[in-house]
């Protein structure tokens, strides 16, 4: 009887770990699909296509799940634009009981180069708005982030233009091999966790 007492709880945590929710950061509206601040989007949308996913409108955002290998992903668009990400996050990580761990929030990083994946499991902000709104919301900065570079070929003063803007030529024939990269980090997040994650993927 005691040992059965002692093992319900642990089966109830190893459930609950089970459980992911992949935040991609961006900004919903058309004019914005294109963009390299939208990355984080564009990292999920490209999981929920390789697997024949559909997003729903769900309450502060759009949502997809997916189930590998007795996990779970759930997939999550913010619709609070860039600067409340932060609102979004909480709000699905309270609802689905989802621990900070299991949490891989997607960004992009002007201070790596193009394609370039760093995934971490704590960090600052760097300047990044969506980053800073889930830093005050937490309030901490210990939560898993995958920073997709962008590089920072722009003009000074025209970082804004540079972030908002679309994707050259040369980008867009790259990305299609870049987000199968991405792709395959997020899923190794959860099936081989954030450690063995980082060894196989940072800097590739």
């Amino acid at each position: 009887m005691k040992s059965e007492m002692l093992q319900t709880p642990q089966n109830n945590t190893n459930e609950v770990s089970k459980k992911f929710l992949i935040v991609g950061l961006g900004n919903i509206g058309a004019e914005y699909v294109n963009t390299r601040h939208n990355i984080g989007f564009k990292v999920v949308d490209h999981l929920a296509k390789k697997e024949g996913l559909s997003f729903e409108t769900v309450k502060l955002g759009a949502l997809a799940e997916y189930k590998t290998k007795g996990r779970t992903l759930l997939l999550l668009k913010p619709n609070t634009y860039m600067n409340l990400s932060g609102k979004a996050l909480q709000y699905w990580m309270e609802k689905e009981k989802i621990a900070k761990e299991n949490v891989l929030v997607i960004t992009d990083d002007l201070n790596l180069s193009f394609g370039t994946i760093r995934i971490k499991p704590k960090g600052s902000d760097g300047g990044h708005n969506g980053l800073k709104s889930i830093q005050q919301i937490l309030n901490t900065t210990d939560y898993p982030r995958f920073r997709f570079g962008i590089s920072d070929e722009f003009k000074k003063g025209k970082q804004v233009d540079y972030v908002l803007g679309e994707w050259d030529e040369q980008e867009k024939t790259a990305l299609p091999e870049r987000l199968d990269m991405a792709v395959a980090a997020v899923t190794s997040f959860a099936l081989a966790g954030l450690g063995n994650t980082m060894s196989e993927y940072n800097g590739k």
